[in-house]
């Protein structure tokens, strides 16, 4: 009788303690095997893929001639008197301006906002301090993300919008600049 006693409290103890079972899979928390990771969300991180390449020319050219004659002839009494007088002047002027400029550069941005058409406002910059040369980089704009590559890139020639700013300071950026001398002489107007 205490044999069966003890195999029927241990069936109760089994009983009282279920074993607790855990699922692995979370809903929501893993992407398909087969999906990219692209930017979804506000929040997410982008990388732009800056090329931006801009020529410009520029050239006038002006000609101005002119000239003006005057003569005259006095006579009286046997003297003869003769006097001519001549003005003249030209200008010949040329200004060409030429500009060429490219900017390459991969950053990340970061989605700050989900538009009611679903486009993403991004926005992001990145700073670099090397040799004494300070270079700043800011890159704002819309994108769709039909636009965005399997890779999590995009081209900022797909920026909609598109603010790039590039700006350096220090010794290559001050040595680049124009004299104080040149300077004044442009303020002037006369260069």
């Amino acid at each position: 009788m205490r044999l069966r006693i003890c195999a029927l409290a241990a069936m109760l103890l089994c009983e009282a303690h279920p074993a607790l079972a855990q699922s692995l899979y979370r809903e929501g928390g893993w992407a398909a095997m087969a999906a990219d990771r692209r930017a979804s969300a506000v929040g997410d991180a982008i990388t732009v893929v800056v090329q931006q390449q801009a020529e410009s020319s520029s050239s006038q050219t002006s000609t101005a001639n002119g000239s003006t004659q005057l003569s005259g002839d006095i006579g009286f009494s046997g003297v003869a008197e003769a006097a001519q007088l001549g003005f003249g002047g030209g200008y010949s002027g040329r200004g060409e301006i030429r500009r060429s400029e490219r900017l390459v550069a991969v950053l990340s941005v970061t989605v700050v906002d989900i538009l009611p058409n679903g486009d993403f406002r991004i926005a992001g910059e990145q700073q670099l301090h090397v040799n004494g040369e300070d270079t700043r980089i800011a890159v704002r704009g819309r994108i769709r993300p039909a636009d965005i590559e399997s890779d999590n890139t995009i081209a900022s020639g797909r920026i909609a919008d598109a603010e790039i700013d590039y700006d350096g300071k220090g010794f290559v950026s001050r040595g680049a600049r124009p004299g104080i001398i040149t300077r004044i002489f442009n303020f002037l107007g006369l260069l």
